[in-house]
């Protein structure tokens, strides 16, 4: 009977540091996965403004033009 609670003892406080290391582990992967899309996100947005840049560039020489 003490052989078990003397085993508890032990593997409790194990695990419980192996949860929290693979705790960290997953939210580090979630982060980098988060910053991962964002950065494409991000990339995305920045080419759509250079596309809306050209094209208002575009306009304005042809309201240039007019007058």
């Amino acid at each position: 009977m003490h052989e078990n609670i003397f085993l508890l003892a032990l593997a409790m406080p194990m695990a419980t540091i192996l949860l929290v290391f693979a705790m960290r582990y997953g939210a580090a992967v979630m982060e980098a996965r988060a910053a991962q899309r964002t950065g494409a996100s991000q990339q995305d947005l920045l080419n759509g403004l250079a596309e809306i840049k050209t094209r208002l560039s575009a306009i304005e020489t042809v309201l240039k033009a007019v007058d």
